[in-house]
């Protein structure tokens, strides 16, 4: 089975080996039909395009692995970008290894690395979170427990969530973090802009054109806290996802040796939603 890359937006991005192993294949697996539809008139393919999206992988890989069993040519693609990337894939994929069969990556673009590459972070590591979650609680959490990574972290996100997700970032980060919105990538109305994390609600606001399309967020790594290293806060906000403040604290002390009054202030400035605390020592 190949696993081919498909264009995110520019249909020029689409390599020579993927257009082969395309026209070769027999059966194409993708997300949805219609829009690997557009791509299968546009080159001219013959194959069967089969539906297998993220409600069906397991029937859609056993019937991938009957195609292969019964000697058929078959690639797996996504919508755009990279299957299995923060999109349907993945069980295909280990459920076709598991079956004995070879699976076959043919390089093509990711909206994450396209992203990454004009968004002039001086990041040297990034971590791909993906897509956040879609309740803002359970976001601003999520983005909590990331505050302080000191590498550039990755978020997607889809038009109609981008204002209040944004909100959130700025809500949870420190202000003067970068942010860089990339919207459209390799599109006609691609925009890349990268701007203080306070800043950026407001230059969504500012036109509503800025909020429509397909975005990767890009956001710069945290500076270290005065005074508590990594490890120190690393260990309190795991402790505060499950224990009230000053118990979070105390353990936190125990284990790092970190001061009080620091780890105090940390978990007071950054714990979301924490349970009141009876033992205030």
């Amino acid at each position: 089975m190949y696993v081919v890359g498909t264009p995110i937006g520019h249909l020029g991005e689409l390599s020579s080996r993927a257009i082969a192993a395309l026209r070769a294949a027999d059966l194409i697996a993708c997300e949805d039909t219609r829009e690997t539809a557009r791509l299968a008139s546009h080159l001219g393919l013959g194959a069967q395009l089969v539906a297998v999206h993220e409600h069906n992988e397991r029937a859609g890989a056993e019937r991938l692995i009957a195609a292969l069993a019964d000697g058929k040519r078959v690639a797996l693609v996504s919508d755009a970008g990279t299957p299995a990337v923060s999109d349907p894939g993945a069980r295909v994929v280990r459920a076709v290894q598991e079956a004995g069969y070879r699976v076959v990556p043919i390089s093509g673009p990711s909206a994450a690395v396209v992203a990454l590459s004009a968004s002039g972070l001086l990041d040297a590591q990034f971590r791909f979170v993906g897509f956040l979650p879609v309740k803002s609680a359970a976001r601003r959490k999520t983005l909590e427990a990331l505050r302080g990574e000191d590498c550039a972290l990755v978020f997607y996100e889809a038009p109609h969530r981008i204002v209040d997700c944004v909100a959130d970032i700025a809500a949870v980060m420190q202000p003067e973090r970068e942010l860089v919105i990339a919207r459209e990538l390799t599109k006609l109305f691609e925009q890349i802009v990268r701007l203080p994390v306070a800043e950026a609600p407001a230059w969504l606001a500012a036109d509503t054109n800025r909020q429509r399309g397909e975005f990767v967020l890009l956001l710069a790594g945290a500076q270290p806290e005065e005074g508590l290293d990594a490890e120190a806060r690393r260990t309190l906000d795991l402790l505060l996802d499950e224990l009230p403040p000053s118990r979070a604290v105390k353990l936190a002390q125990a284990i790092t040796g970190a001061p009080r009054k620091l780890l105090y202030d940390h978990a007071m400035a950054h714990a979301v939603d924490a349970p009141q605390d009876e033992d205030d020592d």
